[in-house]
């Protein structure tokens, strides 16, 4: 019995060393970004949200995916871009950050790709914009440069705790 539990460690680890470096990119604004692909659960065509009353704007409200009901934040409006209707093309990101599932809203999603830790840049320097509070690095990939989210901590800075149980009583 030690040697299955021993092996599903094993293979549990395999698989986040296989996502090492590896990111899902996208569009914000004509921007490019990225988040690690470890977690993400999946991706969703733009769908109907649930509103829920004085929430901060940049939280669209909640969605129901398949029985469970997540928050669903407008990245763009996170960031204080200018706001755009969705499209055909706008899509929510599903993460999974330490138990906790959110919807991303993005503009478009690009695709999976590899940056080795030799071509990260460290983020710029924080400034008041609250956008950069959340931005892990820049990642050069060719001439590009992609702007890398530290997705826990926008996702541990948002206090969603209270979206989840506001959204339980609805």
């Amino acid at each position: 019995m030690a040697e299955a539990l021993s092996t599903t460690g094993d293979r549990e680890e395999a698989e986040a060393d296989s996502m090492q470096g590896r990111y899902l990119t996208f569009i914000l604004a004509n921007e490019g970004y990225g988040l690690e692909i470890r977690y993400v659960t999946e991706i969703i065509g733009i769908q109907k949200v649930t509103s829920i009353p004085d929430m901060p704007i940049h939280v669209k409200g909640v969605l129901n995916l398949r029985g469970k009901v997540i928050p669903v934040i407008d990245v763009r409006i996170r960031f204080h871009l200018p706001e755009r209707d969705y499209d055909d093309r706008t899509c929510i990101i599903v993460v999974d950050v330490e138990e906790r599932t959110v919807g991303l809203v993005v503009d478009k999603v690009s695709e999976v790709i590899d940056i080795p830790l030799s071509e990260i840049e460290p983020a710029p320097m924080a400034g008041t914009k609250s956008g950069n509070a959340y931005i892990r690095g820049m990642g050069k990939i060719e001439q590009q440069v992609k702007i890398l989210l530290d997705i826990e901590r926008l996702i541990k800075d948002e206090d969603l705790s209270e979206i989840e149980v506001e959204a339980e009583a609805v």
